[in-house]
This record gives C-alpha cells, sequence and structure tokens, in this order.
C-alpha cells in the first residue's frame, strides 16, 4: 500500500492506514446486515493519502501504533459498556466535546441546520450512555486570544530574538507532526506555543470541569468528535498525560464519520432522536448559543490575529481582510499597509503540497509573512478526511458545500466578547496573563528528527 502520489516501486513507510483499518474494523467496518465494508471504512483501510504520509513521516512508533489502536468506536463502545455493569468501581463519567468543524457534517448528513441537527446529535450520544455533551468552540476562543497575545509579544521582540517570526499557528496536528518529526529545529521555535481547541478542551475538561463536578480525572472519560484522524494522534502527546492519575486529557477521539456509521449500524432515525440541548462545562441550565469564528471553515487564526496585530501594533481598524490568490485557493496572503508602507504581510498555507512551496521560500530566503496559518487538509479542516472523503479518496465536493453554507450560516462571535471566557480567565486561570494561564494553555513543539534540520533556511 502506498501514498496517492508515491513513485517509489517499494515504499519503507510503515503505513498508518493499516492502524486504522484494525481499529475500527472490529467496531464500524462491517454492518450487521450483509457484512459489507463500509464507505469510510474502505477509506481508512484501503489507500494512504500524502497528508497521511504528512502526519506519520517515515513510521509509527510501537508505542503509539498500540495507544492508537485504542482510538476508535471499539474502546468508546467498551467504556460504555463498563457503565452498564454493577462493578461500579469501573463507572466512568462520560464527556463528549464537538469540534465546531464537526457541526456542519452533521447538519449536512442530517439535513437540518446547526442548532437542531446538534441537539440531535446530543440526543443520540445521551441516549447511549454519554453524561456531558460540550461545545468546543469555547476552547478555541481561548486557542485564538491566546495566539494573538503571543504573535504581539513576538512581533514586539522580533529585533532582540531572530526566532521570533514568523510564528507558524499550532492548531493542525498533521502540520506539527511534520514540523517536529521532518523540518526540525529551525522551524518548531517559530511554532505558536498556544494549545490546540482540542488539547485546551482536554484541560477545560480534565481540570476545570473535574473540579466543579468534585470528581478525579482518572474518574472521566473525554470522547473528543472531530472532523480528522490526525486529532488521534495529537491526544497521545506525552505532555497531554497525567502520569500522576494515569489520565489523558482526551482519552479518545472518534472521527464525525465514525460516529455517522454508529448511527447508521443502530439503524438510527433522526427523526426519533430526542432534542436535547448542550451542556455548559459550569453545569448551568440555559441553551448554549452555537457560534463560530472568522475563517474558512477553520477557526480563523489568519484573521483573528491579523485585525488583532493591525489594531495593537498600529492602532488601525481592519473591517475586511482581502486576501490575494497566489498558486491558488489554498495559498492566499493577505497585507496590511499604510501609506504605501506594507506594515504586515500573512498567509493562509493549506494542503501538504502548498506546505511544500512554503518551506521552498523559506529555503530560498524569500519568506515576507510573518504568521502563517497552516492546515495540512487542504480547503481547511471542514475538509478533514474522517467526514468530507468519498470512497475514492477524493474530497466530496457536495458535501464539503453543504458544510459550508450552513456553517457560515451561523452567527459569528468574537472571542474576546465572550462572558464565559472571561469567567474562566478568572475563576479557572487567576487571570488572562497569569503563570496558571501559562502553563494549562501553552505547550512547547520540539524537534524529534534533528539530522532533518537544515543549515539552507533562511528567515
Amino acid at each position: 500500500m502506498k501514498c496517492e502520489n508515491c513513485t517509489k516501486k517499494e515504499c519503507s513507510k510503515k503505513q498508518p492506514g493499516g492502524e486504522y483499518q484494525s481499529s475500527s474494523s472490529n467496531s464500524v467496518g462491517k454492518t450487521e446486515e450483509n457484512a459489507e465494508l463500509s464507505e469510510f471504512h474502505k477509506l481508512v483501510s484501503e489507500r494512504v493519502f500524502l497528508s497521511d504520509c504528512l502526519a506519520c513521516d517515515r513510521c509509527i512508533t510501537e508505542q503509539e501504533r498500540h495507544r492508537i489502536s485504542q482510538q476508535n468506536l471499539k474502546e468508546f463502545s467498551r467504556v460504555l459498556g463498563l457503565n452498564k455493569k454493577c462493578d461500579t468501581s469501573k463507572h466512568k463519567v462520560l464527556v463528549v466535546s464537538l469540534c465546531p468543524q464537526s457541526l456542519p457534517f452533521f447538519a449536512a448528513k442530517f439535513n437540518l441546520g446547526i442548532p437542531d441537527s446538534t441537539r440531535k446529535l446530543c440526543g443520540f450520544l445521551k441516549s447511549q450512555g454519554v453524561h456531558h455533551v460540550f461545545d468546543a468552540t469555547l476552547a478555541a476562543d481561548f486557542s485564538l486570544l491566546e495566539s494573538q497575545r503571543e504573535f504581539v509579544q513576538r512581533y514586539r521582540r522580533r529585533n532582540q530574538d531572530q526566532q521570533a517570526l514568523p510564528m507558524f499557528t499550532s492548531a493542525c496536528p498533521g502540520w506539527i507532526r511534520y514540523a517536529e518529526r521532518v523540518l526540525g529545529s529551525l522551524v518548531t521555535p517559530h511554532i505558536c506555543t498556544s494549545k490546540s481547541p482540542q488539547q485546551i478542551m482536554g484541560s477545560l475538561v480534565k481540570d476545570y470541569f473535574t473540579k466543579q463536578q468534585k470528581l478525579s480525572p482518572d474518574k472521566v472519560y473525554h470522547v473528543v468528535v472531530a472532523p480528522c484522524f490526525d486529532k488521534k494522534l495529537e491526544a497521545l502527546r506525552e505532555e497531554f498525560y497525567n502520569s500522576l492519575l494515569e489520565s489523558q486529557d482526551v482519552d479518545c477521539v472518534v472521527t464525525s464519520g465514525e460516529i455517522m456509521l454508529m448511527m447508521e449500524e443502530q439503524k438510527v432515525s433522526i427523526e426519533s432522536l430526542d432534542s436535547i440541548p448542550l451542556d455548559h462545562v459550569f453545569g448551568e441550565t440555559e441553551e448554549v448559543d452555537i457560534v463560530r469564528h472568522e475563517g474558512r471553515g477553520a477557526e480563523g487564526f489568519l484573521e483573528h490575529i491579523f485585525k488583532y496585530a493591525a489594531k495593537e501594533l498600529f492602532g488601525l481598524d481592519v473591517e475586511e481582510i482581502v486576501y490575494k490568490t497566489l498558486k491558488n485557493r489554498d495559498f492566499q496572503e493577505v497585507t496590511l499597509e499604510k501609506d504605501g508602507e506594507t506594515l504586515l504581510q500573512f498567509a493562509a498555507v493549506y494542503g501538504f503540497r502548498n506546505i511544500q512551496n512554503m518551506i521552498q521560500k523559506l529555503k530560498k530566503g524569500k519568506f515576507p509573512y510573518q504568521l502563517v496559518e497552516v492546515l495540512s487538509c487542504p480547503g481547511g479542516c471542514l475538509n478533514g478526511k474522517g467526514q468530507a472523503q468519498l470512497e475514492s479518496g477524493k474530497p466530496d465536493r457536495a458535501l464539503l458545500q453543504q458544510m459550508e453554507e450552513v456553517y457560515t450560516s451561523l452567527p459569528m462571535r468574537l472571542p474576546e466578547t465572550s462572558p464565559q471566557v472571561h469567567r474562566l480567565y478568572q475563576d479557572w486561570l487567576e487571570g488572562a496573563d497569569s503563570p496558571r494561564a501559562r502553563q494549562v494553555l501553552h505547550t512547547q513543539y520540539r524537534p524529534e528528527n534533528q539530522a532533518a534540520s537544515s543549515p539552507d533556511y533562511k528567515w
């Protein structure tokens, strides 16, 4: 089995697809009626894509091989089953966090708006035995705010610190894995240290929420529903594991497509599902408003950081961001100018081929950008392989268009205006710029393959 653009007669890579095959085939690979392989199972078991190789880089370690085998519906179902048995010592409080980019998938599949489809999804999860269902947009608020503050700090020290700029966003685990394992130390210091929304949600659930509920973190089983498979690997990072309590911030990641398959296996009728509102991390009873951030099916890191930096650094209010397309729609740039002078130049780089083009610019010393929003999936997170792929491996463009339409129909909200965020900064993190906030909301990215670093990079 080779990746889609491989020209080698023999491929030395250990293919991650085999892991997904073995882990998912027991739970979602076959239907009860005819034992035929489902579309998503065929996707993850039969073909490895260039972005998959981007994520794994040559191999998956044996330890990762074992642990990723637990990132599937079989493990999720096992924990659900334990809660139905008499031995209460093995019972867990089940929490599911929904990534914002997964919500449009269910809206399109259910043929409903996002608020209505999310209530139906919540109803399904609770019918399975899940106790709490959260919207991870709250965690994305924190990631955006921390990222934009970090960029301004880096910009202000750029003349004293050669590694301050450019800054690369850190929300995409496929990009992070590639940077750490292939690009090495000349790139990793430039990666924003803010945790991804998924891992901030992990901290929020296993730290703040467990304390509110007077629970030990190891008594909570936290599942994230995400649009891509790379999120499974991200959840396994060492820094997101508490060895003292033997507790992972995110215990299991399942893709949107896997949840849909779970519903199909059970022959769930959408109409028959109860409509149940999402839960509050504060335990409050009023319904959660579902909102979105600016951006093309992602969290909008470029847009938010650009507007924040323009105001903080130059006192300029940017109402509308105009993108200039370079090689294609997935390689675009944005420029802030005043009196003919370029003040800021950012880029959005999506997809592995464009990432490679960006790296070539680095090598040639032709890199004018202070910030790059990097995503390994072409088209952004809505196009994650866990929800928007056909059996052939190509994007399901009709589904993607539906998802984009329902996503953009949501009202936008700036993270700065969220009362929940302000409350958590004070109650949980001891203030926005506190050492506690730094400890909980940030991490470090380090090269795993120093030999990959090359002296011909020029910033």
